[in-house]
């Protein structure tokens, strides 16, 4: 794997566009945990490896168990998961499959029963931002390690 360009340097106006809109998200109140969890499915569904080795290894740092990280893909499946997290990462889902189904109302009911309106669009603002770093990764061939000086140097 090589790295096709290096996106913060080679448009520094756009890198700190992405910045201010992640810095913004990070302030719209959503619990840390939530958060990674919602990066990390998204980036899943999205393919996107190099975010989702980035956002597993904040979650452990945050103390999350192995088994929760592992079971994020099977999340329907894994009783590990609350009803509320459950039901934001089936928005997160969504929204990223947007050109689907739209968020159906049944996700969308459930979504509002744990979630105010303002959480609500912060989720779908999480998703914007993950997946706006999911595109850029994927597009300049970003892959876990890729900035790593012993991986640059393989």
């Amino acid at each position: 794997m090589q790295l096709r360009m290096n996106y913060m340097t080679a448009n520094q106006a756009a890198f700190q566009a992405m910045l201010k809109l992640e810095d913004s998200v990070k302030k719209l109140g959503l619990d840390p945990v939530l958060y990674e969890l919602i990066k990390i499915r998204s980036s899943q569904i999205n393919g996107c490896a190099y975010c989702v080795d980035m956002h597993t290894a904040d979650l452990r740092k945050m103390g999350e168990s192995e088994r929760r990280i592992n079971l994020i893909a099977v999340w329907r499946e894994a009783p590990q998961f609350t009803a509320k997290e459950r039901a934001a990462l089936a928005l997160a889902e969504a929204v990223v499959r947007i050109a689907d189904a739209g968020v159906p109302q049944d996700v969308y009911d459930e979504a509002r029963r744990h979630f105010s309106e303002g959480e609500y669009i912060a989720i779908v603002m999480a998703v914007n931002a993950i997946g706006s770093w999911n595109r850029i990764a994927i597009s300049t061939g970003m892959f876990p390690g890729c900035f790593d000086k012993e991986t640059a140097q393989a």
